[in-house]
């Protein structure tokens, strides 16, 4: 076995147990999807082209909402907005890679890859070192990668099928709740993470009945600056 090829086998594996709730989570989003009015040829492209749960859920949500386009723009911006910060984390770990694989691996990140990866990552020298070289480091998340990217495209196309056949009276969306919830406290491991999710929990209840889920994205930047200014405040001390 290659050194190569087993950094990519070893992503897979590592990306394997998280699958188990990325599967269900796609069929979800395929039934919603066409529960909202989506077309199911429109509804996989989204899983294709967008590649990002959190983002293709709330899209349903502001179509079958009737929202104006420049609204679903701006929400998925802010709910996409970690990956950013997933981006500049990753980066002095691939920074000596050609941009085409820059590209496909930018593509590919998501919160459950960027998770095992950058665990991966953490355990290993830096770039340059002998245990893990330049040319080996790119293959754990290329795995991990195509694992979940594999999954969320075959649970999809699952959900899509069942949505056609799933009774319209069956309200599925208090399961993205539940799915949301088993994702993030797990990772709630500091103070700043803690008082983050529950700033922005409690600002998406009090504006709830706002239009076009706007309450979602007030949730989003206060809950992340809150996090931030706790987090400056704690390395301060």
């Amino acid at each position: 076995m290659t050194s190569r090829f087993r950094q990519f086998t070893l992503g897979i594996q590592a990306e394997l147990p998280i699958l188990i709730g990325v599967v269900p989570f796609g069929m979800i989003y395929g039934v919603l999807a066409l529960a909202a009015g989506i077309q199911p040829a429109a509804a996989q492209a989204m899983s294709a082209i967008v590649f990002a749960g959190s983002a293709q859920i709330v899209l349903t949500q502001l179509v079958s909402a009737t929202t104006p386009a420049l609204v679903m723009i701006l929400t998925v911006f802010v709910v996409n907005l970690r990956h950013a910060l997933y981006s500049a984390s990753m980066a002095p770990h691939l920074q000596r890679l050609n941009p085409f694989f820059k590209l496909l691996l930018a593509y590919l990140l998501t919160d459950e890859a960027y998770a095992v990866t950058i665990l991966h990552y953490e355990k290993v020298p830096a770039p340059g070192a002998d245990s893990l070289d330049d040319d080996r480091r790119q293959w754990f998340f290329l795995g991990a990668g195509l694992a979940l990217w594999s999954s969320w495209q075959l649970s999809t196309a699952a959900g899509i099928f069942l949505g056609a056949i799933v009774p319209a009276s069956w309200e599925l969306d208090f399961t993205l709740a539940l799915t949301f919830i088993a994702l993030v406290v797990p990772n709630l491991n500091d103070r700043a993470a803690h008082t983050a999710a529950a700033m922005a929990g409690l600002v998406a209840l009090l504006a709830f009945h706002l239009p076009y889920k706007l309450g979602l994205i007030a949730a989003a930047l206060l809950g992340v600056g809150i996090g931030l200014l706790v987090e400056r405040k704690a390395l301060t001390q």
